[in-house]
């Protein structure tokens, strides 16, 4: 029975591996390699949290401009009022 060109890459794939995976040095980058998806998968979950704190700080402060706005409203408001209680 002939093989396919499949199965030929297939037998070729897994011979390259086992070579490799003897080699030290493959070995090296190997493990270099997957520490450092590690690495960046950790950092882009920090990153996800980040951007979910930079839309919780934009809320707050939008609502403690309103808050401020709203204050300097009242105190001005309550300001005149005193000052025309005053002159009568």
């Amino acid at each position: 029975m002939a093989k396919s060109t499949i199965d030929r890459l297939t037998a070729l794939g897994e011979e390259v591996l086992e070579k490799a995976s003897q080699n030290p040095t493959a070995h090296r980058v190997l493990q270099s390699a997957m520490q450092m998806k590690e690495r960046v998968d950790d950092l882009s979950k920090r990153v996800r949290g980040l951007e979910g704190m930079e839309k919780r700080i934009a809320r707050l402060e939008k609502r403690l401009a309103k808050l401020e706005g709203s204050t300097k409203r009242a105190t001005s408001s309550s300001s005149a009022a005193k000052k025309s209680a005053t002159k009568k």
